[in-house]
């Protein structure tokens, strides 16, 4: 099992900053693609933002130029630099990891509990 907790949510004026962090654990030898979404009231999750492995990134349009995501391969730990935010960007954002090889097994899907990011305008 691969248990993912993200931290680092909360309230914050348009055009301030946030710094999100997600930590995944459970015996992991290593992890592909993990991944940021975000979910609004009323609205379907949504891709933020994706890295390999090897560090290549994907965004989505509505966020390029104002969000930065990384990674820590040997901490097991993913980061997302959000600059620049607007009252949009309200949502619960969530970690993913595609795939995780464990000591036990290989995990596939999975997701965190969320942190809440709320934007004021």
């Amino acid at each position: 099992q691969v248990q993912l907790v993200e931290s680092g949510g909360g309230l914050v004026q348009a055009g301030g900053s946030l710094r999100l962090s997600c930590a995944a654990s459970g015996s992991i030898f290593s992890i592909d693609t993990m991944g940021w979404y975000r979910q609004a009231p009323g609205k379907q999750r949504e891709l933020v933002a994706t890295i390999t492995r090897g560090g290549t990134t994907n965004y989505a349009e509505s966020v390029k130029g104002r969000f930065t995501i990384s990674r820590d391969n040997a901490k097991n730990t993913m980061y997302l630099q959000m600059n620049s935010l607007k009252p949009e960007d309200t949502a619960k954002y969530y970690c993913n990891v595609d795939r995780a090889t464990t000591t036990a097994r290989v995990v596939v899907g999975a997701w965190g509990q969320g942190t809440q990011v709320t934007v004021s305008s």
